[in-house]
């Protein structure tokens, strides 16, 4: 990707990837898009982050601007589009977050809510990867644990034991949701997918304002 492309990749900047694939869309259609689909429970919704990642993801080509336009007495805005590159390049992303465990589960959190972008196969694979690391995981951590308990106790090593619970119900989970997508209980077509979410962002309901509400406390 070159040097431009440090700084890039933030759960913001995979979000527009992956709602820009569904649909060419303005930033105002992207916020709205955000809000209805809950994206913000993994996003920090900081003001200017939207925008911050439209501009880098511009810089190294992921997207383009379509069409610029007004209406009335709006502001100008912007229509922007996902490119070929960007597509392959979010595909791998969602596949490198999806395939290897992390401290923080947040990226894998935001991965799931993007899986109907990908194709369920490939979402096997990725997902059959995760489990294998969890298990050398699991192994490595119980191997621990044999050596250092007889020498230190157990009370000093009771957070290594929380962090292999953690890891055996990921990966239990991991291994019910390959088998669901195998069997055909979870399945998706991604180009309907695509079809059915250009039409919603399209949809009445995604254009009309809404009204405004009390701020949380």
């Amino acid at each position: 990707m070159g040097r431009k492309s440090v700084g890039w990749k933030t759960l913001w900047s995979l979000t527009v990837l992956c709602f820009l694939k569904m649909k060419p869309m303005h930033p105002y259609q992207l916020q709205r898009v955000i809000k209805a689909t809950h994206k913000d429970a993994f996003l920090q919704l900081k003001s200017g982050s939207l925008y911050n990642a439209i501009a880098r993801l511009l810089e190294v080509g992921l997207i383009e601007a379509e069409e610029t336009s007004r209406v009335g007495r709006r502001p100008e805005r912007t229509v922007y589009h996902i490119t070929a590159r960007g597509i392959t390049e979010s595909a791998q992303w969602l596949g490198e977050l999806l395939s290897q465990p992390n401290a923080d589960s947040t990226p894998f959190y935001a991965a799931l809510s993007f899986l109907p972008s990908l194709n369920p196969k490939d979402v096997i694979r990725h997902l059959q990867v995760r489990d294998g690391h969890l298990e050398k995981e699991i192994k490595s951590q119980k191997e621990v644990l044999k050596r250092l308990i007889p020498k230190i106790g157990r009370l000093v090593l009771l957070e290594e034991e929380f962090s292999i619970a953690r890891r055996i119900a990921e990966r239990n989970w991991v291994r019910s949701i390959v088998a669901d997508l195998e069997s055909g209980k979870i399945s998706w077509n991604p180009d309907l997918v695509r079809q059915h979410a250009a039409q919603f962002f399209s949809s009445d309901e995604m254009c009309q304002p809404k009204l405004k509400t009390s701020k949380r406390s």
